[in-house]
């Protein structure tokens, strides 16, 4: 049995591929560590407690507070600049001796429950924590309705596919099979 080798064009080009492939990757890998080190910048060091308690209560508590300009990242996650001064409030609270609720208390007094990333389950936010439920029923029972098969009503007459050939309907079928097969 022979074994054949690839003509050395083809080496070089497989070899140039694979080296365009490990490039791809490596540059996904470092787009990926800097997307994820992001979160990390957002502190700013200036912002950091000294007392290393108190800085970690105040990530806690960031870490469960909206930025109100983005919306869908944590304060602590978020370099807007409310986001910072919303930070500061909060170090500025802890320092001032008030308990973790007590600034959550703070917080939500000022901006409503929009600035907690988990809202308390109560009348007020009962549409918030039901959209996402209604929304899924909703979109059930729309598939339900557009993939079961329509149903006549009662008593009402058949439809066009359950109605049966005439005899003239019947012969022109056959003629026009016949002929298309002639």
């Amino acid at each position: 049995m022979t074994t054949r080798s690839r003509p050395s064009s083809a080496r070089s080009a497989w070899s140039a591929r694979g080296r365009q492939a490990a490039t791809a990757r490596l540059v996904s890998a470092l787009a990926l560590i800097v997307a994820a080190s992001a979160a990390a910048i957002a502190v700013e060091p200036d912002e950091v407690l000294s007392d290393a308690r108190l800085e970690a209560r105040a990530r806690d508590l960031s870490a469960e507070l909206r930025c109100l300009v983005c919306q869908n990242q944590s304060i602590d996650d978020s370099n807007a600049p409310l986001a910072r001064d919303l930070r500061l409030l909060v170090r500025e609270r802890l320092k001032a001796g008030d308990s973790d609720d007590q600034v959550r208390s703070f917080l939500v007094a000022r901006y409503g429950d929009f600035v907690l990333l988990k809202p308390p389950f109560h009348v007020g936010t009962l549409l918030l924590w039901l959209a996402p439920l209604l929304a899924l029923l909703g979109g059930v029972a729309l598939v339900w309705r557009n993939l079961r098969p329509a149903r006549a009503p009662a008593g009402s007459a058949p439809s066009i596919s359950a109605q049966k050939l005439t005899p003239e309907e019947e012969a022109r079928l056959a003629r026009l099979l016949r002929d298309g097969q002639g």
